[in-house]
């Protein structure tokens, strides 16, 4: 992929695979999708401290996303934390925000900070913090604009934050600022390591690890969990709709 246009073709057959297939993989890809739009029309508009450069690296930092899941359905291997997502996507007992939180875990946590710093390649990385916190705070805005209507396709999700409550639960406090963070400082880890491909695989085992709290919050609010997933919508293309819409008012 060469350009914005072609990660936008290729974000538009994903979606209508995951649509076909029933796939639940849809519902990060069609937010997904809407990040990469807003991020175009923000280049179109000039609105990043370097804007050939962030449509640089919108393309590598995409193209980690659909690498892994075109590895992941020719059977071809792929990054644990992205493997955590995938397999879960094939079991309805996940809530939909447990689905997208494991995709945005992977891609933040994991590919983002790769994607900055070989975006930068020799050039000193600092000079991409701006726009690489600005890629967060769409996402941010996508992800918050999501949450608040969680209703729409999880009625009775609000049950859970009464019950979660003191508990460190990672399905609630996952934060994008916080996942901004960590993603920046192993961005200037990996931009500085000797071995890269090293660095990758002990951060995908750290990564990996935090997608199994996403799904694994303990028995008692499994449980809960279980008994919220019984109310959400079942059918994945009109859960995919339903999110496409919020992600257009949260960030266009």
């Amino acid at each position: 992929m060469k350009t914005i246009n072609d990660v936008l073709l290729r974000m538009d057959q994903i979606v209508d695979e995951c649509r076909h297939e029933n796939s639940r993989i849809g519902y990060f890809a069609i937010l997904y999708r809407q990040v990469t739009r807003r991020i175009k029309k923000g280049i179109l508009e000039l609105e990043f401290q370097d804007n050939p450069r962030m449509e640089k690296l919108d393309i590598l930092f995409a193209s980690r996303f659909i690498d892994a899941y075109d590895s992941w359905k020719s059977g071809q291997k792929t990054t644990h934390s992205w493997i955590e997502a995938f397999e879960a996507s094939k079991s309805g007992k996940y809530l939909v925000l447990q689905n997208l939180f494991l995709g945005i875990n992977a891609h933040i946590n994991l590919d983002l900070g790769i994607s900055a710093a070989e975006t930068m390649g020799e050039e000193p990385l600092e000079g991409i913090q701006n726009d690489f916190n600005k890629i967060n705070s769409i996402l941010a805005e996508l992800v918050d604009g999501v949450k608040e209507n969680i209703s729409k396709v999880s009625p009775i999700f609000g049950l859970l934050i009464p019950l979660a409550k003191g508990k460190d639960e990672m399905l609630l406090n996952f934060s994008i600022e916080l996942a901004r963070d960590g993603a920046w400082k192993y961005a200037g880890e990996y931009y500085s390591a000797s071995d890269k491909e090293f660095l990758i695989e002990e951060r995908d085992k750290k990564i990996s690890t935090l997608a199994r709290k996403l799904i694994n919050p303990g028995k008692f609010l499994s449980f809960i969990i279980k008994i919220i997933g019984f109310a959400e919508w079942k059918s994945v293309s009109n859960t995919m709709d339903q999110l496409d819409s919020l992600g257009e008012k949260a960030i266009l």
